[in-house]
């Protein structure tokens, strides 16, 4: 669906805001109360353009659509995770293990918590995760966890 403005017509405001620049610019070239004729003339051309410009009254929506990458897996920021997502995948991997879900590697002799064998099995690639990067106008790539260097 497409965001439509009312169009915008020449106005009382659009003159007096025109006026406004036209002083504003006359005061910036003026020399002892006096504008010489070729400032006036690039005066008047600069607020004819300001007369004359463009008005956006249709700005479409964009819709967001997933990146798909034939380079490579990651084109969607860094070819590595970052340390929030590295935080946050060993965060909700350590309270599922503490939780009493199984675990996807042999254990570990020295890990004493859930967080190490978290680490440990983030480390071997083998939590089946999926990272979702977004870009600011909405656009997403979705990398698995292998993918990532």
């Amino acid at each position: 669906m497409d965001f439509v403005m009312p169009s915008v017509m020449p106005s009382d405001d659009d003159s007096k805001l025109t006026e406004a620049y036209r002083k504003l610019r006359e005061s910036e070239v003026t020399k002892d109360d006096k504008i010489s004729e070729k400032d006036q003339i690039i005066i008047d051309k600069e607020c004819e353009v300001i007369k004359n410009r463009e008005i956006i009254a249709h700005d479409p929506i964009h819709e967001p659509v997933e990146i798909i990458n034939k380079k490579g897996p990651v084109s969607t920021g860094p070819p590595t995770l970052t340390r929030f997502e590295k935080a946050r995948i060993m965060g909700a991997r350590a309270l599922q293990l503490s939780y009493g879900a199984p675990s996807f590697i042999e254990i570990p002799k020295n890990a004493t918590t859930s967080l190490e064998i978290a680490m440990e099995e983030l480390n071997k690639r083998v939590i089946p995760i999926i990272i979702k990067r977004t870009l600011p106008n909405g656009d997403f790539q979705n990398i698995s966890l292998d993918q990532f260097e």
